[in-house]
Protein backbone atom coordinates (compact mmCIF):
# COMPACT_ATOMS: atom_id res chain seq x y z
CA UNK A 1 0.00 0.00 0.00
CA UNK A 2 1.33 3.37 -0.95
CA UNK A 3 1.51 6.29 1.47
CA UNK A 4 -1.20 8.08 -0.57
CA UNK A 5 -3.55 5.10 -0.35
CA UNK A 6 -3.06 4.90 3.42
CA UNK A 7 -3.89 8.60 3.82
CA UNK A 8 -7.08 8.12 1.78
CA UNK A 9 -8.27 5.22 3.98
CA UNK A 10 -7.55 7.23 7.15
CA UNK A 11 -9.54 10.22 5.83
CA UNK A 12 -12.53 7.95 5.04
CA UNK A 13 -12.43 6.45 8.59
CA UNK A 14 -12.39 9.91 10.19
CA UNK A 15 -15.28 11.05 8.00
CA UNK A 16 -17.32 7.97 8.95
CA UNK A 17 -16.61 8.56 12.63
CA UNK A 18 -17.70 12.19 12.45
CA UNK A 19 -20.88 11.20 10.59
CA UNK A 20 -21.69 8.55 13.18
CA UNK A 21 -21.17 11.00 16.01
CA UNK A 22 -23.42 13.57 14.30
CA UNK A 23 -26.13 10.99 13.72
CA UNK A 24 -25.99 9.88 17.36
CA UNK A 25 -26.27 13.48 18.52
CA UNK A 26 -29.27 14.15 16.27
CA UNK A 27 -30.95 10.94 17.43
CA UNK A 28 -30.44 11.94 21.05
CA UNK A 29 -32.03 15.33 20.46
CA UNK A 30 -35.02 13.72 18.73
CA UNK A 31 -35.52 11.30 21.62
CA UNK A 32 -35.37 14.07 24.19
CA UNK A 33 -37.99 16.06 22.29
CA UNK A 34 -40.25 13.02 22.08
CA UNK A 35 -40.19 12.38 25.86
CA UNK A 36 -42.84 14.03 28.08
CA UNK A 37 -41.74 17.28 29.70
CA UNK A 38 -40.50 17.30 33.29
CA UNK A 39 -40.48 20.26 35.68
CA UNK A 40 -37.22 21.85 36.66
CA UNK A 41 -37.71 20.40 40.15
CA UNK A 42 -38.88 16.93 41.08
CA UNK A 43 -41.16 16.28 44.06
CA UNK A 44 -39.70 14.18 46.86
CA UNK A 45 -41.25 10.97 48.17
CA UNK A 46 -42.90 11.66 51.54
CA UNK A 47 -42.52 9.24 54.43
CA UNK A 48 -45.89 9.89 56.06
CA UNK A 49 -46.51 8.98 59.68
CA UNK A 50 -50.00 8.80 61.18
CA UNK A 51 -51.66 7.42 64.29
CA UNK A 52 -54.30 4.74 63.91
CA UNK A 53 -56.76 6.39 66.30
CA UNK A 54 -59.34 8.90 65.11
CA UNK A 55 -56.81 11.76 65.11
CA UNK A 56 -54.86 10.13 62.30
CA UNK A 57 -57.86 9.39 60.11
CA UNK A 58 -57.89 12.65 58.14
CA UNK A 59 -54.32 11.78 57.14
CA UNK A 60 -55.34 8.20 56.39
CA UNK A 61 -58.10 9.53 54.16
CA UNK A 62 -55.59 11.74 52.36
CA UNK A 63 -53.38 8.72 51.68
CA UNK A 64 -56.28 6.69 50.27
CA UNK A 65 -58.03 9.50 48.36
CA UNK A 66 -55.70 9.53 45.36
CA UNK A 67 -55.08 13.25 45.83
CA UNK A 68 -51.35 12.87 46.44
CA UNK A 69 -50.95 10.86 43.23
CA UNK A 70 -53.02 13.49 41.42
CA UNK A 71 -50.46 16.10 42.43
CA UNK A 72 -47.51 13.90 41.51
CA UNK A 73 -46.49 13.04 45.07
CA UNK A 74 -45.26 9.58 46.02
CA UNK A 75 -45.45 8.45 49.64
CA UNK A 76 -44.70 5.69 52.13
CA UNK A 77 -47.00 4.98 55.09
CA UNK A 78 -45.84 4.63 58.70
CA UNK A 79 -48.76 3.78 61.02
CA UNK A 80 -48.42 3.80 64.83
CA UNK A 81 -50.89 3.72 67.76
CA UNK A 82 -50.40 7.38 68.78
CA UNK A 83 -48.89 10.58 67.50
CA UNK A 84 -46.09 10.86 70.05
CA UNK A 85 -44.60 7.73 68.48
CA UNK A 86 -44.69 9.42 65.06
CA UNK A 87 -43.00 12.42 66.65
CA UNK A 88 -40.22 10.19 67.98
CA UNK A 89 -39.78 8.66 64.53
CA UNK A 90 -39.46 12.14 63.07
CA UNK A 91 -36.91 13.21 65.67
CA UNK A 92 -34.92 10.14 64.60
CA UNK A 93 -35.47 11.21 60.95
CA UNK A 94 -37.22 7.94 60.12
CA UNK A 95 -40.37 9.78 59.00
CA UNK A 96 -40.78 13.13 57.19
CA UNK A 97 -44.28 14.23 58.20
CA UNK A 98 -46.87 13.36 60.82
CA UNK A 99 -49.79 14.67 62.86
CA UNK A 100 -50.02 15.15 66.60
CA UNK A 101 -51.31 17.65 69.13
CA UNK A 102 -49.52 20.64 70.61
CA UNK A 103 -47.73 18.91 73.46
CA UNK A 104 -46.07 16.32 71.24
CA UNK A 105 -45.24 18.96 68.65
CA UNK A 106 -43.54 21.20 71.22
CA UNK A 107 -41.52 18.26 72.54
CA UNK A 108 -40.64 17.35 68.96
CA UNK A 109 -39.33 20.85 68.31
CA UNK A 110 -37.32 20.73 71.52
CA UNK A 111 -35.79 17.33 70.73
CA UNK A 112 -35.48 17.52 66.95
CA UNK A 113 -36.32 20.97 65.59
CA UNK A 114 -39.60 19.79 64.03
CA UNK A 115 -41.75 22.46 62.37
CA UNK A 116 -45.52 22.88 61.97
CA UNK A 117 -46.68 23.43 58.39
CA UNK A 118 -50.45 23.42 59.06
CA UNK A 119 -53.14 22.91 61.66
CA UNK A 120 -55.28 20.03 60.40
CA UNK A 121 -58.04 19.59 62.99
CA UNK A 122 -59.13 20.11 66.58
CA UNK A 123 -59.82 17.04 68.68
CA UNK A 124 -60.53 18.15 72.26
CA UNK A 125 -63.93 16.41 72.20
CA UNK A 126 -62.35 13.09 71.19
CA UNK A 127 -60.02 12.94 74.22
CA UNK A 128 -61.82 11.69 77.30
CA UNK A 129 -61.49 10.07 80.69
CA UNK A 130 -63.55 6.89 80.71
CA UNK A 131 -64.11 4.86 83.88
CA UNK A 132 -65.42 1.32 84.35
CA UNK A 133 -69.19 1.53 84.30
CA UNK A 134 -69.77 -0.54 87.42
CA UNK A 135 -67.66 1.85 89.51
CA UNK A 136 -70.29 4.57 88.95
CA UNK A 137 -67.75 7.41 89.03
CA UNK A 138 -68.56 10.93 87.85
CA UNK A 139 -65.60 13.10 88.91
CA UNK A 140 -61.88 13.09 88.13
CA UNK A 141 -61.13 13.46 91.84
CA UNK A 142 -62.67 9.99 92.37
CA UNK A 143 -59.73 8.41 90.53
CA UNK A 144 -57.69 8.61 93.72
CA UNK A 145 -56.28 5.20 94.58
CA UNK A 146 -57.36 3.68 91.24
CA UNK A 147 -55.47 2.27 88.26
CA UNK A 148 -55.56 4.64 85.30
CA UNK A 149 -54.41 3.54 81.84
CA UNK A 150 -52.46 6.33 80.17
CA UNK A 151 -50.21 6.47 77.11
CA UNK A 152 -47.34 8.19 78.87
CA UNK A 153 -45.69 10.88 76.78
CA UNK A 154 -48.66 11.41 74.48
CA UNK A 155 -50.44 14.76 74.25
CA UNK A 156 -53.53 13.47 76.05
CA UNK A 157 -51.30 11.80 78.62
CA UNK A 158 -49.44 15.03 79.30
CA UNK A 159 -52.62 17.11 79.56
CA UNK A 160 -54.10 14.62 82.01
CA UNK A 161 -51.07 14.43 84.31
CA UNK A 162 -50.00 18.09 84.03
CA UNK A 163 -53.34 19.92 83.90
CA UNK A 164 -56.50 17.89 84.53
CA UNK A 165 -55.37 15.72 87.46
CA UNK A 166 -53.81 18.61 89.44
CA UNK A 167 -56.92 20.74 88.85
CA UNK A 168 -58.97 17.93 90.43
CA UNK A 169 -56.66 17.83 93.45
CA UNK A 170 -54.78 14.72 92.36
CA UNK A 171 -51.02 14.71 92.83
CA UNK A 172 -48.52 12.24 91.43
CA UNK A 173 -48.89 9.05 93.42
CA UNK A 174 -52.56 9.61 94.22
CA UNK A 175 -53.46 7.19 91.43
CA UNK A 176 -51.56 4.36 89.77
CA UNK A 177 -50.64 5.27 86.21
CA UNK A 178 -50.60 2.17 84.01
CA UNK A 179 -48.60 2.80 80.84
CA UNK A 180 -50.41 1.42 77.83
CA UNK A 181 -51.05 2.06 74.13
CA UNK A 182 -54.48 3.58 73.51
CA UNK A 183 -55.56 0.68 71.29
CA UNK A 184 -55.14 -1.79 74.19
CA UNK A 185 -57.06 0.14 76.82
CA UNK A 186 -60.63 -1.03 76.11
CA UNK A 187 -59.57 -4.67 76.52
CA UNK A 188 -57.84 -3.77 79.78
CA UNK A 189 -61.00 -2.06 81.01
CA UNK A 190 -63.09 -5.10 80.07
CA UNK A 191 -60.64 -7.39 81.88
CA UNK A 192 -60.77 -5.05 84.91
CA UNK A 193 -56.98 -4.74 84.99
CA UNK A 194 -57.48 -0.96 84.99
CA UNK A 195 -60.24 1.15 86.48
CA UNK A 196 -60.13 4.06 84.05
CA UNK A 197 -58.46 5.15 80.85
CA UNK A 198 -57.26 8.40 79.33
CA UNK A 199 -58.08 7.74 75.71
CA UNK A 200 -59.23 9.04 72.33
CA UNK A 201 -61.82 8.03 69.77
CA UNK A 202 -62.97 5.61 68.57
CA UNK A 203 -61.92 3.66 71.66
CA UNK A 204 -63.99 5.79 74.06
CA UNK A 205 -67.13 5.33 71.94
CA UNK A 206 -66.51 1.59 71.72
CA UNK A 207 -66.14 1.27 75.52
CA UNK A 208 -69.35 3.21 76.12
CA UNK A 209 -71.34 1.41 73.40
CA UNK A 210 -70.30 -2.01 74.71
CA UNK A 211 -71.32 -1.11 78.27
CA UNK A 212 -67.75 -1.31 79.55
CA UNK A 213 -67.19 2.32 80.48
CA UNK A 214 -68.69 5.70 81.27
CA UNK A 215 -67.15 8.94 79.97
CA UNK A 216 -66.81 11.41 82.83
CA UNK A 217 -65.27 14.32 80.86
CA UNK A 218 -63.80 15.33 77.54
CA UNK A 219 -60.75 17.53 77.15
CA UNK A 220 -62.47 20.30 75.19
CA UNK A 221 -63.38 21.78 78.57
CA UNK A 222 -59.70 22.58 79.13
CA UNK A 223 -58.09 22.40 75.67
CA UNK A 224 -59.51 22.45 72.13
CA UNK A 225 -56.44 20.38 71.20
CA UNK A 226 -55.37 21.49 67.74
CA UNK A 227 -53.57 18.77 65.79
CA UNK A 228 -50.72 19.87 63.58
CA UNK A 229 -49.10 18.50 60.48
CA UNK A 230 -45.44 18.64 61.40
CA UNK A 231 -42.42 18.09 59.23
CA UNK A 232 -38.71 17.68 59.72
CA UNK A 233 -36.77 20.85 58.89
CA UNK A 234 -34.52 18.72 56.70
CA UNK A 235 -37.44 17.80 54.45
CA UNK A 236 -38.95 21.27 53.98
CA UNK A 237 -35.51 22.80 53.42
CA UNK A 238 -34.67 20.16 50.83
CA UNK A 239 -37.95 20.36 48.94
CA UNK A 240 -40.30 23.21 49.89
CA UNK A 241 -42.03 22.57 46.55
CA UNK A 242 -43.12 19.15 47.79
CA UNK A 243 -44.45 20.63 51.03
CA UNK A 244 -46.48 23.22 49.12
CA UNK A 245 -47.91 20.63 46.70
CA UNK A 246 -48.73 18.42 49.69
CA UNK A 247 -50.62 21.23 51.42
CA UNK A 248 -52.64 21.83 48.26
CA UNK A 249 -53.88 18.25 48.66
CA UNK A 250 -55.07 19.09 52.17
CA UNK A 251 -57.22 21.88 50.78
CA UNK A 252 -59.01 19.28 48.68
CA UNK A 253 -59.33 16.95 51.69
CA UNK A 254 -61.06 19.79 53.55
CA UNK A 255 -63.61 20.06 50.74
CA UNK A 256 -64.30 16.32 50.90
CA UNK A 257 -64.89 16.43 54.67
CA UNK A 258 -67.29 19.34 54.18
CA UNK A 259 -69.06 18.42 50.95
CA UNK A 260 -68.81 14.64 50.80
CA UNK A 261 -68.78 13.34 54.40
CA UNK A 262 -70.32 10.01 53.40
CA UNK A 263 -67.39 9.21 51.13
CA UNK A 264 -64.93 10.15 53.87
CA UNK A 265 -66.77 8.07 56.47
CA UNK A 266 -66.79 5.01 54.20
CA UNK A 267 -63.00 5.09 53.84
CA UNK A 268 -62.31 5.58 57.54
CA UNK A 269 -64.93 3.10 58.76
CA UNK A 270 -63.45 0.47 56.44
CA UNK A 271 -60.07 1.04 58.07
CA UNK A 272 -61.31 0.27 61.58
CA UNK A 273 -63.41 -2.72 60.57
CA UNK A 274 -60.43 -4.12 58.66
CA UNK A 275 -58.48 -4.03 61.92
CA UNK A 276 -61.08 -6.20 63.63
CA UNK A 277 -62.92 -3.56 65.64
CA UNK A 278 -66.53 -4.61 66.27
CA UNK A 279 -68.01 -1.14 65.96
CA UNK A 280 -71.40 -0.26 64.57
CA UNK A 281 -71.69 2.44 61.95
CA UNK A 282 -73.69 4.51 64.44
CA UNK A 283 -70.92 4.31 67.07
CA UNK A 284 -68.32 5.21 64.48
CA UNK A 285 -70.33 8.18 63.22
CA UNK A 286 -70.56 9.59 66.75
CA UNK A 287 -66.81 9.23 67.21
CA UNK A 288 -65.92 10.85 63.87
CA UNK A 289 -68.30 13.76 64.47
CA UNK A 290 -66.08 14.87 67.36
CA UNK A 291 -63.17 15.54 65.00
CA UNK A 292 -63.33 19.07 63.58
CA UNK A 293 -61.33 19.01 60.34
CA UNK A 294 -60.42 22.47 59.03
CA UNK A 295 -56.88 22.59 57.57
CA UNK A 296 -55.22 25.98 57.68
CA UNK A 297 -52.77 28.12 59.61
CA UNK A 298 -54.52 30.30 62.23
CA UNK A 299 -52.69 33.54 63.00
CA UNK A 300 -52.93 33.06 66.78
CA UNK A 301 -51.22 29.66 66.99
CA UNK A 302 -48.16 30.91 68.84
CA UNK A 303 -50.30 32.35 71.63
CA UNK A 304 -51.96 29.03 72.43
CA UNK A 305 -48.76 27.04 72.00
CA UNK A 306 -46.94 29.39 74.37
CA UNK A 307 -49.25 28.36 77.23
CA UNK A 308 -48.74 24.66 76.49
CA UNK A 309 -44.97 25.16 76.32
CA UNK A 310 -44.92 26.91 79.68
CA UNK A 311 -46.60 23.89 81.29
CA UNK A 312 -44.15 21.48 79.64
CA UNK A 313 -41.21 23.62 80.74
CA UNK A 314 -42.54 23.73 84.29
CA UNK A 315 -42.81 19.94 84.27
CA UNK A 316 -39.25 19.73 82.85
CA UNK A 317 -40.40 17.95 79.70
CA UNK A 318 -38.67 20.48 77.44
CA UNK A 319 -35.45 22.42 77.87
CA UNK A 320 -36.72 25.82 76.69
CA UNK A 321 -39.69 27.64 75.20
CA UNK A 322 -39.58 27.18 71.40
CA UNK A 323 -38.65 29.98 69.04
CA UNK A 324 -42.04 30.23 67.33
CA UNK A 325 -40.59 32.04 64.30
CA UNK A 326 -38.59 28.89 63.61
CA UNK A 327 -41.12 26.31 64.83
CA UNK A 328 -44.06 27.63 62.78
CA UNK A 329 -43.97 27.78 58.96
CA UNK A 330 -47.11 29.65 57.82
CA UNK A 331 -45.28 30.65 54.63
CA UNK A 332 -45.73 27.17 53.15
CA UNK A 333 -49.50 27.21 53.68
CA UNK A 334 -49.67 30.73 52.23
CA UNK A 335 -47.91 29.55 49.07
CA UNK A 336 -50.25 26.55 48.81
CA UNK A 337 -53.26 28.88 48.92
CA UNK A 338 -51.93 31.32 46.33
Amino acid sequence: MTEKEADTILEEMMANRDELTRRQWLAGIALALALPGRPAWALETIRQGFQTNIWGMPTYYLLKSGLLEKHGIKFEEFAVPSGNLTMQQMVARQVDMGTYAAQSFIIGYDKGGLVAIAQIETVGKTAQIVTRKELKLSKVSELKGLKVANQTGSSVGNIFTDVIAPAAGLRKGDFQEVRMDVNNMVAAMAAKTVDAMVNVEPYNAIAVAEGIGTSIMDFSQVDKMPVFMAATPDFVDKSPETAVAYLKCWQEVARDFKDNPGKVADVIYAFFTSKGYAMSRETFTKALAKVEVDPGFPTDLAQGLQKDAEVLLREKKISAIPDWKKALRPDLWAKAKS
